[in-house]
């Protein structure tokens, strides 16, 4: 099973009854991961790990643990659909309900696949 599907398995648990996932991302919060150039200590500290899964609903947005970073605890917030940034780089920001998250550039389509899905067209 493909990474995707299962951090969207995952978060299933947390999901109102009938909510479908449309895309998930994975991101960070803290010090900017380029910040591992200088000293690892600094990410590694202030770091914190999320899921930002897209629904038919809503925009969930889950809490993952420290050590186990692909399985969410709880739900942090449940937001309004809007459409996401686009980030940009190895480590591109976002800003979703006013908190910046780092993505990684192997979740850069995932981003684009919630825009679609926010936006209603299909990705290219």
């Amino acid at each position: 099973m493909a990474l995707r599907d299962k951090l969207a398995q995952r978060a299933d648990k947390f999901l109102e009854p009938g909510e479908q996932v449309q895309a998930v991302i994975y991101c960070q919060t803290g010090a900017s991961p380029y910040w591992a150039l200088l000293s690892q200590w600094i990410v590694l500290l202030t770091r914190g790990y999320y899921l930002l899964v897209v629904t038919d609903r809503s925009i969930v947005v889950l809490r993952s643990g420290f050590l186990r970073t692909t399985k969410p605890q709880s739900v942090e917030a449940r937001l309004p659909r809007q459409p996401i940034d686009e980030p940009s780089g190895l480590w591109g920001q976002i800003h979703v309900g006013g908190v910046r998250y780092w993505v990684h550039r192997r979740f850069f389509k995932d981003v684009k696949a919630a825009n679609a899905a926010i936006m209603g067209y299909q990705p290219q």
